[in-house]
């Protein structure tokens, strides 16, 4: 499997399979890798597993009574699939849910304090605080407004940078542009770019597929819990069937990236 950069993975996702329930297959044998200092898109429709892969990644899943029951998740070439959450946040890797989650009725700050728990070091703590704030200056005049009060582009906002207090190594993003405004969108996706660019690797689940890959090194698109394709970001924005699909250019109303494929492919026969 080829890496985005070529760069050696910090995140390794690899031939993993997740039931849930015991009965219920979601992801079927799915590898992935997140390179050092990178951005890496994970695209696909709703009930691709995306979301799933992320919980295999943070150890939420035993939350939704799923298992992984093959293939392994390794941070730095150490496998950590087998380990609680508190745990994997400490070793690096953050989650921003999707639907951003955050505590509604604490402040904004008592919200980010709640993000540094797993951190024991005050002057660290307090450098990621000061990270967060020139990050996101919008929250330094909310700090100690309740954070249900906040608007949904704030929202976002405070998720991510909750997240941020923990100092990750890998952040992960599940829907970042979900129900914001084209404005707010552009806004969180060059916030994303600052994050990556002061040295955490980013994997981006997303269904708005243009922001993802503008600002993406790689990506990989998911149909029914595995991965159909991947490659460089500005492959897949050159590519005809990622275009028509999920870019919203060309043929419409087919339901699955796999419908695409098949469509072209009974126009080439029968030219």
């Amino acid at each position: 499997m080829t890496s985005a950069r070529g760069a050696a993975p910090i995140l390794r996702i690899a031939n993993v399979e997740v039931v849930y329930s015991d009965v219920i297959l979601v992801l079927r044998g799915v590898s992935l890798d997140v390179p050092h200092g990178s951005i890496v898109a994970l695209l696909g429709a709703n009930g691709a597993g995306k979301t799933t892969l992320l919980r295999a990644v943070s150890g939420l899943l035993k939350v939704h009574r799923g298992v992984i029951t093959k293939g392994s998740v390794q941070l730095d070439g150490a496998d950590v699939h087998h380990l609680d959450p508190a745990t994997i946040v400490r070793r690096g890797v953050s989650q921003v849910l999707e639907g951003r989650r955050i505590f509604a009725e604490l402040t904004v700050d008592e919200n980010l304090r709640a993000g540094g728990f797993t951190r024991r070091d005050k002057s660290e703590l307090k450098a990621s605080y000061e990270r967060v704030m020139e990050l996101f200056p919008l929250l330094t005049h909310r700090r100690k407004a309740t954070a249900g009060y906040l608007s949904g582009g704030e929202q976002q906002m405070l998720a991510i940078g909750r997240a941020l207090m923990a100092s990750p190594r890998v952040l992960l993003l599940d829907e970042p542009s979900l129900g914001l405004a084209p404005r707010i969108v552009e806004q969180i996706a060059g916030i994303v770019r600052d994050i990556n660019e002061q040295g955490t690797s980013v994997l981006l689940v997303e269904q708005n597929a243009t922001m993802a890959l503008n600002i993406a090194d790689y990506g990989y698109v998911m149909e029914h819990g595995k991965v159909v394709k991947d490659g460089p970001a500005d492959a897949l924005i050159a590519d005809k069937d990622i275009q028509e699909f999920y870019l919203g250019v060309g043929e419409a109303g087919r339901k699955s990236f796999r419908d695409v494929k098949s469509y072209r492919r009974r126009k080439k026969w029968s030219a």
